[in-house]
């Protein structure tokens, strides 16, 4: 994706991905609602960031609104510091 904040199908059949990397909070939680208010219950929307407040705001939104979150590691301990990935699954 070249647009900050731009979701696109991923490759695996119900996980859209979301690239918030760029933008700052509280942006990536918006654009996050934003799209899992479209989308139909079970769907995971797997959302990355580059903001080190959205490591923090991405779990606690999910989890206020009941919504289930995973933090996926990044296998580069490098990019652990500066990017996070996480996948959020809107329950039926």
């Amino acid at each position: 994706m070249t647009d900050a904040g731009r979701a696109e199908a991923a490759s695996q059949p119900g996980i859209i991905d979301l690239d918030t990397r760029g933008l700052r909070c509280p942006l990536p939680v918006i654009r996050l609602e934003a799209l899992l208010r479209r989308v139909p219950g079970g769907t995971t929307v797997r959302v990355q960031a580059d903001d080190p407040i959205a490591a923090l705001d991405i779990p606690h939104f999910a989890r206020e609104g009941g919504y289930s979150c995973v933090r996926i590691p990044s296998p580069d301990p490098a990019e652990t510091q500066s990017e996070c990935v996480f996948e959020v699954t809107k329950t039926l």
